[in-house]
């Protein structure tokens, strides 16, 4: 009973962490860029804690139903059953992602959402390490004061330090 509690809980609480009262027209650049960055923060601090399932979740609710991933090394998922299957497989336990300090960039899709853009490193539970790097774009929309991922891609992965 506890777990499914913790879940509706969790389903109940994604509007809150996905909505916001800017829409994607907002009339600051500054506060385009505070709210995706919240909204990355919460999508992240979810699935970094993705082997609870109710923080999966809570992760789920941030994308799209036909969510589009691209990953240059694990390919193409087209929707958001598929990608958090991949989650649920390869991410879950093994690994959380950081945004790398000062790299987020977000722009205004005008009349729909947001583009974000940045670096994260990936590290490893086991090991504590993090030796892993990537770049992302992910496409935001905002519809009825709702924000999710519509389009994501992750690439350029490459060990720590090294060049993109």
């Amino acid at each position: 009973m506890k777990v499914l509690t913790a879940l509706v809980a969790a389903m109940l609480a994604v509007p809150v962490f996905a909505s916001g009262t800017e829409g994607p027209d907002a009339s600051t650049g500054e506060t385009l860029h505070a709210t995706v960055a919240a909204l990355d923060s919460a999508a992240f601090d979810a699935f970094n804690r993705c082997s609870d399932p109710a923080q999966l979740e809570r992760h789920t609710g941030y994308f799209a139903e036909d969510v589009e991933f691209y990953h240059d090394t694990g390919g193409v998922t087209w929707s958001r059953d598929e990608m958090l299957a991949n989650t649920r497989k390869y991410v879950c336990g093994n690994f959380s992602r950081e945004l790398m300090p000062d790299t987020l960039q977000v722009h205004p899709i005008k009349d729909f959402g947001a583009i974000s853009q940045g670096s994260h490193r990936f590290c490893q539970f086991a090991s504590g390490k993090c030796e892993g790097v990537a770049d992302f774009t992910m496409i935001w929309r905002h519809k009825d004061g709702v924000w999710q991922l519509t389009r994501v891609l992750s690439y350029g992965h490459r060990a720590a330090g090294s060049e993109p």
